[in-house]
C-alpha cells in the first residue's frame, strides 16, 4: 500500500498527512518526544449490511504548524459523491483548533455518511480557506 506523506501547503498550517483509520492513539517516548500509533489506514470497506445504511469511519488529519505561524487554524472536511469541489455534499465538519508554533496537531473526525448504493466518496479536506487535501473512501458490498 502506498501512502502519501507529502505536505501540502496551506497558507498558515499544513496537512502532513489525512487518512480513514481503524484506530489511533498517542503515547509519550523519551525526549520529550510524541508517537502516533495508527492501525487500520483504509481506503475502502465492505459494507457490514446492505445499502442502504449509514458507517462512521474515522478520518484523522495531521497538520504542522510552522514557527513563525500563529497556531490558531480551522479544520474543515466536507464528505462529497465527486472530486469535484462542487460534487453533491453528503456531510461536513468544522473545528477550529490551536497548536503551538513549530508542533504537530492532529484532527479526528467522525463521519457520518449515508450510502444509498455502493460507491466511492472523498473527504475534502482544509485548513482555513487553503486548498483542498482529498482522500478517497470507497464502500464495497458485503463480503
Amino acid at each position: 500500500m502506498f501512502l502519501n506523506w507529502g505536505v501540502v501547503t496551506l497558507g498558515v498550517m499544513q496537512i502532513v498527512s489525512a487518512l480513514f483509520v481503524e484506530n489511533f492513539e498517542l503515547r509519550q517516548a523519551p525526549g520529550p518526544s510524541s508517537r502516533i500509533d495508527i492501525t487500520g489506514a483504509m481506503f475502502s470497506m465492505a459494507a457490514p449490511s446492505p445499502v442502504p445504511l449509514t458507517i462512521d469511519p474515522h478520518l484523522v488529519a495531521l497538520i504542522y504548524c510552522a514557527p513563525h505561524q500563529s497556531g490558531s487554524g480551522v479544520f474543515e472536511v466536507i464528505f462529497r459523491k465527486g472530486m469535484e469541489e462542487d460534487a453533491e455534499q453528503i456531510a461536513r465538519n468544522v473545528s477550529p483548533f490551536t497548536v503551538d508554533p513549530g508542533k504537530f496537531t492532529y484532527r479526528l473526525v467522525k463521519g457520518e455518511l449515508d450510502f444509498t448504493e455502493y460507491g466511492q466518496i472523498f473527504a475534502h479536506c482544509r485548513v482555513d480557506h487553503g486548498p483542498w487535501h482529498l482522500v478517497p473512501f470507497t464502500l464495497l458490498p458485503p463480503a
